[in-house]
């Protein structure tokens, strides 16, 4: 078959990564175009190549490689060639609305919301909100559009299915692109590692394709208890393991997150220097129009001295250095888990670091692992995290990923017991303007313990929760109970045939790996195969912390006690015997 015969034109787009990539007449048209030419001006990694040098390599690049990928990914999986299709234009098109500094610019609108730019009327601070809005209005020249009409009717349709995709949509279609095992995922690990000169994570591109399978219309890991089944869940643990430690030398490179916190500092402060409306029209080109070099430009040219001091130490290799830095191993539990709460509010993250900042003159960072999987799933109908110890391991790994590091020429006296009471404080008091779901959940388990502990002479009996099921279905209709609505504020799905929520998923995740909860491995048999499962109780520490949440959420907390007290006998629980001394010891 030539290449014209079979939808591919005689394109080739020379790749460091894959070769030579072919590419067919209307991905060229679509790649010529002005959208996607601004991603050459725009780098993969920002500011990571203060350390490593290598890392010049752009979203471009990295659009045409996630192209190429996903298109491997859907011709092994079988999937129609117009759907094949399709899943191409989403790989290449899937970062339109990446910002330029890629990350930096969403920590900005993150950290200050009344710059966020609304976006079919609601606030926008991430690149995804974006991109839709890009392809929604799909500004391609005449013979892009052309193209588009000719090979798939409906130009709107067309691009309104692309962006669906995009977000995750129309399975399997969206899992190819934005999933636990994805063309993005995987390109941007091999072109990461390849530029940045480091393979401290192995992706076996070949392998991780025999993984995969479809079954009900979703991408799953292939083989029912055989060699196969040994095979996928290795090949998808080898992606976890890569992606744990692409954030450790990359990301979370202390000299990255310098240069990172000084030009948030210097892009922020320049804004400031705008009328909010302005502000916003400028936040929005940041988006639309603006490549790296253009946004250092604006801050030379809006940006008072010091945010044009700190460009010039970041041009010429000067970034504070690192002057004190708390990791996990460091961090009570306590204040790993309130770090860990306040990491995930922008407006809370910037009080708590410019609170200890202003006070020792220092940038404050606060970091968090990311990129948790969440529901990559068997063709046994299990989860890749229940199969794989080391799969749940890696979650955890990721998931514990809480520093706190200060970054000055000068040198920082800061204790824990400071880091710890800041945080106490700005959560206390953030409790009293809003819902924070995941102290809902930890108050959840607060609840069942207490209505189901024992004690007696020098033991005590605690409650572990036996099935994760179970706490889905209640959070579920907790959140329909007169008194906690918006308290379990979680969206769920119903395509496994229970409730499921990523995010309540991830939140237990923190949960364990914060200390607050003990996950234990159990095994069970089921019609005639040894399964595992993880199981769930409340901590010492735990404890401590949740009864000072508690005493936030007082109303609400009867409420879930009475709830509890109607469930008792349904709830699926153990007692596990332990000294009393020793699980009540700091």
């Amino acid at each position: 078959m030539s290449d014209r015969a079979s939808g591919i034109e005689p394109y080739v787009v020379q790749d460091p990564i894959y070769g030579a990539v072919n590419v067919g007449s209307l991905e060229w048209q679509l790649l010529s175009s002005r959208p996607l030419q601004r991603l050459r001006g725009i780098k993969q990694l920002g500011l990571v190549d203060c350390v490593y040098p290598g890392a010049c390599h752009t979203r471009f690049e990295h659009s045409v490689g996630t192209m190429h990928m996903a298109g491997k990914m859907a011709s092994h999986l079988g999937l129609p060639s117009d759907d094949v299709r399709r899943i191409r234009i989403a790989g290449l098109l899937h970062d339109l609305g990446h910002s330029a500094f890629s990350h930096a610019v969403e920590g900005v609108l993150e950290r200050n919301p009344d710059f966020q730019p609304k976006l079919a009327g609601k606030r926008a601070s991430r690149h995804e909100a974006f991109t839709r809005e890009i392809l929604l209005s799909h500004p391609f020249d005449n013979r892009a559009l052309s193209g588009v009409e000719e090979a798939f009717g409906d130009i709107e349709s067309f691009f309104r299915e692309i962006s669906e995709i995009i977000s995750g949509g129309r399975l399997p279609l969206g899992q190819v692109i934005s999933g636990d095992l994805d063309a993005d995922r995987i390109d941007f690990l091999l072109r990461d590692s390849h530029h940045c000169g480091v393979s401290l994570g192995l992706v076996d591109v070949d392998q991780i394709l025999q993984s995969l399978s479809l079954r009900h219309n979703r991408v799953v890991l292939a083989g029912q208890s055989d060699y196969r089944a040994e095979m996928s869940q290795t090949a998808a643990e080898s992606i976890l393991i890569a992606r744990a430690h692409h954030y450790n030398a990359l990301v979370h490179h202390p000299r990255v997150q310098s240069a990172r916190a000084m030009l948030l500092s210097a892009l922020e402060s320049s804004l400031k220097s705008l009328k909010l409306e302005e502000a916003r029209e400028t936040v929005s080109l940041f988006f639309y129009e603006f490549t790296d070099l253009e946004l250092l430009d604006f801050i030379r040219k809006r940006g008072d001295p010091r945010a044009v001091q700190l460009l010039e130490r970041i041009k010429y290799g000067c970034e504070y250095p690192l002057a004190a830095r708390f990791g996990h191993r460091l961090l009570p539990p306590g204040t790993r888990i309130a770090l860990s709460t306040i990491s995930r509010s922008g407006s809370m993250k910037k009080l708590f670091e410019d609170g200890l900042g202003k006070k020792h003159q220092a940038l404050v960072d606060i970091s968090t692992g990311s990129g948790v999987p969440r529901s990559m799933r068997t063709e046994e109908d299990g989860f890749l995290y229940d199969e794989s110890a080391l799969a749940a391991g890696l979650v955890k790994s990721l998931t514990r990923q809480v520093t706190i590091s200060f970054f000055s020429d000068s040198r920082v006296e800061v204790s824990l017991d400071e880091v710890r009471d800041q945080a106490y404080r700005l959560l206390s008091f953030v409790r009293e303007e809003r819902y924070l779901p995941i102290d809902g959940l930890l108050l959840l388990f607060y609840s069942i313990h207490n209505l189901l502990c024992e004690t007696f002479s020098e033991r005590i009996l605690v409650p572990r929760i036996r099935n994760i099921t179970w706490l889905y279905r209640t959070v579920a209709r907790l959140n329909q109970e007169d008194g906690l609505q918006g308290l379990y504020d979680y969206p769920f799905h119903s395509d496994y045939g229970f409730p499921y929520s990523e995010r309540l998923f991830e939140d237990i995740q923190i949960l364990v790996a914060t200390g607050m909860v003990y996950q234990d491995l159990r095994h069970y048999e089921k019609d005639g195969k040894w399964l595992q499962r993880y199981e769930y109780m409340l901590t010492s520490e735990g404890l401590r912390y949740a009864g000072q949440v508690s005493e936030s959420y007082a109303a609400e907390a009867g409420v879930l006690q009475r709830f509890l007290e109607l469930e008792r006998k349904v709830i699926p629980y153990d007692l596990v015997s332990l000294l009393l001394r020793r699980y009540m010891s700091p």
